[in-house]
């Protein structure tokens, strides 16, 4: 398991041993959309989900709010994200990046989910403050080489299946207990960005209150195996 520690907007913090760590997947609100990004993706060797939205569990020691992801090779890169955070006080959003490893994912989804961290913000909002405008809040992704930094993903929490559509999925199944984290899926990268960089960073921007929830870490390779 792992510890991840959250300050609210009134200063208050809220500490969350994380019991559970699922990652949603084709979670677009527009399935057909979703049906062709898939589509896309089997023309690369990426096997498609049986099911969509589809929801990968993975080891909870993977919700991290570390700044460096240390990585075997040079195909890993991020996913801008929100995450659900369950604690016994509510439920909590923060801004998250999925770390993923692109030439596993090939072999299959949830391992490649299985093989880098969560990265998940260090300061948070409670659902219920924001649940009424989470349509307008936007979602951004940029990666960077050293202090460059380049725009990859540019959407709104509004082209993702909703907070509470996933909090109905986890209470069907047993799983919205304290310390569940669920990560939402992501939103399409840009064309002719590289988003195999050595920087990665993720911002979550509520228009009206002009607060900024963001995480960023840098991708550390690992050294070279003996053997």
């Amino acid at each position: 398991m792992s510890t991840l520690h959250f300050t609210l907007p009134d200063g208050s913090t809220e500490t969350v041993e994380v019991t559970r760590l699922l990652n949603a997947g084709y979670a677009g609100r527009e399935q057909d959309e979703v049906q062709a990004h898939i589509a896309e993706l089997a023309e690369l060797g990426v096997p498609g989900p049986t099911t969509t939205p589809a929801l990968y569990p993975v080891s909870p020691y993977l919700a991290s709010q570390a700044d460096e992801v240390a990585v075997q090779h040079e195909r890993t890169s991020g996913e801008a994200e929100w995450a659900l955070v369950i604690t016994d006080s509510g439920v909590l959003l923060t801004v998250a990046c999925d770390h993923t490893d692109r030439a596993l994912e090939v072999h299959g989804v949830a391992w490649s989910k299985n093989a880098s961290p969560d990265i998940l913000g260090t300061r948070a909002w409670w659902l219920d403050d924001v649940r009424d405008r989470l349509d307008d809040i936007t979602l951004r992704g940029y990666v960077g080489e050293g202090d460059a930094r380049q725009l990859i993903q540019d959407s709104t929490l509004g082209a993702l299946l909703t907070p509470d559509y996933w909090l109905d999925v986890l209470a069907e199944r047993d799983l919205a207990t304290p310390g569940t984290v669920l990560i939402s899926g992501t939103v399409a990268m840009t064309p002719g960005v590289d988003q195999f960089a050595d920087v990665w960073s993720v911002e979550m921007h509520d228009p009206a209150t002009g607060d900024t929830l963001e995480a960023a870490y840098r991708v550390v390779p690992m050294p070279a195996p003996i053997g």
